[in-house]
């Protein structure tokens, strides 16, 4: 199980100097195009996060994004089903443009 945030919510948590772990689970492609600024990430691409997930901090709740929010999902019930405390960021690096950065390019 897992929550999700939505980015008007994680834009506010990043301004506030809250302590963040934002994972992006994109293509480095994707990845180049568009991402949060503001605030570290960690770059692991869903299909390498079975061989990469111990690269996480255990003990921390992890922040996941992706284009729109699916793969994003997906690597929240992997990671939870592992024991980790994962957030899912809702609509992903699309409505993150769409409600916090109009000017961001996704495609």
């Amino acid at each position: 199980m897992f929550s999700e945030i939505t980015p008007s919510d994680l834009k506010e948590k990043i301004a506030n100097k809250t302590e963040l772990h934002l994972l992006d689970v994109r293509e480095s492609a994707e990845l180049d195009l568009a991402k949060i600024e503001d605030h570290p990430l960690i770059h692991i691409p869903l299909n390498q996060l079975p061989e990469r997930y111990k690269e996480l901090p255990a003990d921390a709740e992890i922040t996941i994004i992706c284009r729109s929010g699916g793969r994003s999902g997906q690597a929240c019930r992997y990671l939870a089903s592992m024991g980790y405390k994962v957030v899912n960021l809702e609509g992903g690096m699309l409505r993150w443009a769409k409600d916090v950065d109009p000017e961001m390019e996704i495609e």
